[in-house]
Order: C-alpha cells, then structure tokens, then sequence
C-alpha cells in the first residue's frame, strides 16, 4: 500500500462526500479509492468513515485522522512548493463561489485582470445564492456578503456594501412613500429567501440603537436581482445591497427610501477553509481582491 496515496484519496472522498466524485477528481476508478481508502483502515486497525447507501460520514476516530491528514498534505505541499516556482505562480483551477448578481457584475471583471496576470491559472466558478460548504464541496474560496457561515473559515474583508430599501416611483405614488420603519407593516414588501428572519427588517435609529418592523408582501425570492427587478416594476418595496439595486437607481426605476434610517454597511469578505498553509493561487487571489475592491465602486453614490 502507498500510504499517501492512500491518505491523499481518503482526505478527498471526505472533501468531496463521495467515492465517485473524489475519484473524478483524482482521475482514478472508484474501486481504485474505494481500495485505497479500505487498505488505509486495514493497516492503521480502524474505522475511518460510516458509510451508507445514501452518505458517507466520518467517525470520531476518522475525525481526528482526517484533520491531522489535512495538516500533513498541507505541509508536504508547502515543501514541494518551496523549492518550484509554484510558491510564487499561481496556477492549477482555482474553485470558488460567489452569489449570482455580485460574481456576474464584480467578480468576473476581477478574474478577468488576474487571469491576465497569471495565465497559468483556471477558474471554476459556481453562482449561487445557498451557502455552499467549501470543505465537502471542494472548494477553493467563496466570496460572501455579511454572513460568513462556518466558524472554521477564514474570513478576509475585501469591502463593503449597504443595504438599501428601494421602491419605484410609481409604487410611491400609488401608496405614498414610508417615512419611518414602522409604516413598512403597512406596505407591500419583497423578502429574500435566505435571510434568517426573512420577515423582519431590522434597521437603525437615528438615535442610535436598532428597529426591527415585521413586513409581507406579494413575492419571495432566493434571488437578490429578481426582487430588485420586481420592485422595478412598482410591484413592492425590496431591500437589497446597493451593488444590486445601484443601476436601478442610477437610471431612476428606483428610489431610495429611509435613508435615514440605513442599517451599518454590509462587509464583504474573501473565505477560505481554515488552514495553516494556503496555495499560493488562494492567497494570492485574496490579496487581488482586497486590493481591488478597496478602490472600487461597488453601488450607488
């Protein structure tokens, strides 16, 4: 048995969740790691993962083997790193993951430049709006707005972005234009999907402390573009970060409202997994991100 072979390929069906897609990913058969991985728990006398028809998981003694694993490629990757130009180029696929309006309008412009820079490099990039684990999904980084999920991540800031209440004109001239919070109960309000409490909005007293009102209305979405386009529409009131309702609101379809009353900006921050050793491809992108982002614009004036 080649033992980091045997390592390397249990490490990646605990990343990926599956013999098939950790064998895709090595380019090997699914028997090959299926062996690798039963060769590795016959030689160390233990059970490393549970398996099922339906899931993998790791048991308490495969926990501990898997973080020291982790710890061990990392380290071996760093020597191999150190003594090839790859500690300084990046290069291999990059995966991360992005919501859909912020990576289409901000963050393919930015892997744009860096691929020039680095041509080396390839992305594999997934738009979405979920919270994707990026240990059992494989990847590489995400680019997350206020929440950053796991305490086991590393967040880096890159920016921010504020959080606007916006309706178009001819909503407000049909229902008359909120002047306070509270009067939100008594309009038409779009929710998204995957806040916490998607039927409370929480905003700031000029005064200092919190007001949170309860609000319905005729939509929900998991998708922070489409609520800006139906309230474009004169169809409610949505509440979206200003990098989605900003062109709206630039070409008047919509109009910011309780400006006054605008919750602290949202950060946005660079995630990754929670490592000792970072790739040079990961630290280098972030270190781009924050770079960029700092200059510039992100939404509305």
């Amino acid at each position: 048995m080649d033992r980091f072979q045997a390592i390397n390929a249990f490490t990646r069906v605990v990343e990926a969740g599956s013999f098939a897609r950790a064998a895709e990913r090595l380019g090997v058969s699914v028997s090959a790691v299926s062996r690798q991985v039963a060769e590795l728990e016959a030689h160390l006398d233990v059970r490393l993962l549970n398996r099922t028809t339906r899931r993998l998981s790791l048991t308490e003694t495969g926990q501990a083997f898997f973080d020291r694993s982790v710890q061990l490629l990392a380290d071996l990757a760093e020597a191999e790193e150190a003594v090839t130009s790859a500690a300084v180029t990046p290069r291999g696929t990059l995966r991360l993951t992005s919501s859909a309006t912020f990576g289409s309008r901000h963050l393919a412009p930015a892997i744009a430049a860096f691929a020039v820079r680095y041509p080396l490099l390839r992305f594999d990039v997934e738009l979405s709006e979920r919270l994707v684990d990026l240990v059992d999904e494989g990847f590489d980084l995400a680019v997350r707005i206020g929440a950053v999920g796991s305490q086991n991540l590393v967040a880096r800031r890159i920016g921010a972005t504020r959080l606007l209440c916006c309706a178009a004109p001819s909503y407000l001239e049909r229902h008359g234009e909120p002047l306070a919070p509270e009067e939100l109960a008594g309009h038409q309000c779009l929710s998204y999907e995957y806040l916490p409490n998607r039927n409370e909005w929480t905003f700031s007293s000029p005064g200092g402390g919190e007001r949170s009102v309860r609000i319905s209305g005729p939509a929900e979405s998991n998708n922070g573009r489409f609520l800006a386009a139906l309230a474009a529409e004169g169809i409610g009131i949505s509440r979206e970060p200003d990098f989605i309702s900003g062109p709206d609101v630039r070409a008047g379809r919509l109009k910011v409202i309780l400006r006054e009353f605008e919750p602290p900006p949202l950060p946005i921050y660079v995630v990754y997994p929670s490592r000792r050793h970072l790739s040079a491809k990961v630290r280098a992108f972030a270190a781009f991100l924050a770079e960029r982002f700092a200059t510039e614009k992100l939404g509305v004036a």
